[in-house]
This record gives structure tokens, sequence and C-alpha cells, in this order.
């Protein structure tokens, strides 16, 4: 009988590597602490969400899934995982996260492919990558790597699942439920 993990363990000097490098993340009183984000960034001009509580349960532990933020603008998207999220992840669990929006994809990807914790801000406000005649759908590409080798991804959009699909196809909107806790927020925004 095959010895799985041995032979796993010949074969990655070529390469090989079945299992993808999951990040977890732990981060203690994770409501009190995004609270604390809230304070510093914008104060009290803030109104706590119901949604946030199934953020703060993946900060507690994500069982190695990323995170993606659904909803209209104006509800905490940006600011929670582009400004709060990255500091404490990296205060609790020492990690960086390589933070982009959708806008640069196109002129960043083959660098973004490269990192492990990535956070994108606004899918679906891209276009698709044109250079040489050869057309990239940069996002998709970010979520299949994401699959492959467990890197984290931090997603947040203003589109629907639908709309997700629409955009991407089946195949991309397939592995982003496999790979991330997927949260759909809802109100008015807080800017007025």
């Amino acid at each position: 009988m095959v010895d799985f993990e041995n032979v796993i363990n010949r074969m990655k000097d070529f390469g090989f590597k079945p299992n993808p490098d999951i990040v977890n993340i732990h981060i203690p009183n994770a409501k009190a602490n995004i609270i604390k984000g809230f304070d510093y960034f914008v104060g009290d001009k803030y109104t706590w969400l119901n949604e946030y509580d199934d953020i703060t349960e993946w900060c507690e532990n994500n069982n190695g899934r990323g995170l993606l933020i659904m909803g209209n603008c104006g509800l905490g998207k940006t600011l929670i995982c582009g400004k709060i999220l990255p500091i404490l992840i990296n205060h609790y669990c020492q990690k960086v996260i390589y933070i982009t929006n959708a806008q640069l994809l196109n002129k960043d990807i083959d660098f973004i492919l490269k990192q492990h914790l990535i956070y994108i801000d606004d899918i679906g406000t891209e276009s698709v990558s044109v250079k040489f005649g050869e057309r990239r759908l940069p996002f998709a590409e970010i979520v299949d790597e994401a699959e492959k080798k467990g890197k984290l991804l931090i997603i947040t959009t203003n589109l629907t699942p639908e709309e997700i699909e629409e955009k991407y196809g089946t195949r991309t909107i397939d592995r982003l439920h496999s790979i991330t806790k997927a949260v759909k927020l809802s109100g008015k925004s807080f800017r007025k």
C-alpha cells in the first residue's frame, strides 16, 4: 500500500504540494477589538450591524477560510476589512495582509498572485485585463490560486452573489463559496 505522507514528502523537492498552506486566524475578544477600531477611525459615527457579529465570529476562528463581505455602499465593509482587520491580524496573528483594490488588479496581478494574505476592495469594479492581445481575468486567477495554495482572501464588494457569478462565472463563485465565509450587510449608508 502507498504511504501517502512519505511519497508527498519525497515529491516536495519537485514542487508537488497537494495540501494548501491554510491561514488560521484567531483574534481574541474580536467584537471588542472591532468596536475599538470603529472608535479609533470614526468615533461614534457608526451603528453596530447584527451582521458584524458574523465577522467577529470569523475573526475568532476562521477555520482556514477567507472572508467575503457584500453589501451596499457606506456599511463599513472597507473600514472593517481594509483598516481594522489588517491591524488586528497583524497584532494577534503576526501576519501582514497585502491590501489592494479591484482597479489595481490588472496592473499588479503577477505581484498579487505571489502574496499569501490578500485584501481586495470593491471587486466587480475592475475591467478585463488585455495586454498584447492576452485577456486575463485577474480576480478569477486570484481565487483559483487561493483555492490551490490556501491563500487567505478578504474581499469586499457591492455586488450580489448573482452579480458575482454573472461577472466571474460559476467556477469562481463556486470556489469563493468553498474558500470564504460570505457575510451580506444590509441597511442604509452611514455616510449620510
